[in-house]
């Protein structure tokens, strides 16, 4: 890369960085809203209180009817609160989400704990309490929930691919995208894969939602000015996680 160029993007992502920078917890919007209280008094799961106002913002401003995407369902939290939002607001997107509960390092047999617990009791659970919490609170309204990674979930929508998602049904994958959440594995890697992927399907005037994208204990804050960087996205929230709308 000519050194002009390289000095041009340093600044230009310099310049990104500053923008898409941490705020204080102390400056976030809260949706005040008696039914997502109750929620996250009876739904595990580690949904950041500013992130309902960012999944409201959103689909109050849906581009399109195509599925909103979410990757990453851990206990049904978040799930829960998006399919809430979607009859708030009257949206007839599809919400598919995907999430294998931890399958990769659930093999691990060394128990954790005082009382011989394993990954793949932790695994079981989670994945249980999820089917629980969903069918309890979503099961007018189910969603395609897929157990795949996000690299397997990506790659059978691109292709196409037909699938099962966990309640039995059979799911047509692939074509546009509308909203996309992305709360996966949270490295640099990962997190890059998985808004490469969103993008390729991503509506014009359609979202993406980083999770945990200002943490310094994740990496996910990498990337934020590579998003604002492409010219493509604009910043439209931070709340205190970056919500960015696809705009060419």
């Amino acid at each position: 890369m000519p050194g002009r160029i390289r000095k041009l993007l340093s600044r230009a992502l310099f310049k990104a960085a500053a923008v898409v920078g941490a705020s204080r917890d102390a400056d976030i919007a809260i949706l005040r809203d008696s039914y997502i209280e109750l929620l996250g008094y009876i739904n595990a799961g580690m949904l950041h209180q500013g992130n309902p106002y960012l999944f409201d913002y959103a689909i109050s401003l849906l581009p399109n009817d195509s599925p909103i995407i979410e990757i990453g369902a851990f206990c049904g939290l978040s799930t829960n609160v998006l399919t809430y939002l979607k009859h708030k607001h009257g949206a007839k997107n599809a919400l598919v989400n995907c999430d294998k509960w931890g399958a990769g390092w659930a093999d691990q047999a060394e128990p954790f704990g005082n009382f011989g617990l394993t990954n793949k009791d932790y695994r079981e659970f989670s994945r249980d309490s999820y089917l629980h919490n969903v069918r309890m609170f979503s099961g007018a309204d189910l969603p395609f929930t897929i157990e795949k990674t996000s690299d397997e979930f990506f790659a059978a929508w691109t292709s196409s691919q037909p699938a099962e998602d966990v309640w039995g049904r059979h799911v047509a994958l692939g074509g546009p995208v509308s909203f996309c959440y992305i709360d996966g594995n949270h490295s640099y890697d990962f997190v890059k894969r998985d808004f490469l992927n969103c993008d390729q399907w991503l509506s014009i005037g359609g979202f993406v939602l980083f999770d945990d994208s200002v943490s310094p204990e994740w990496e996910v804050r990498l990337l934020m000015p590579e998003v604002l960087g492409t010219g493509r996205y604009k910043l439209v929230a931070r709340n205190p996680n970056h919500l960015f709308q696809k705009i060419s």
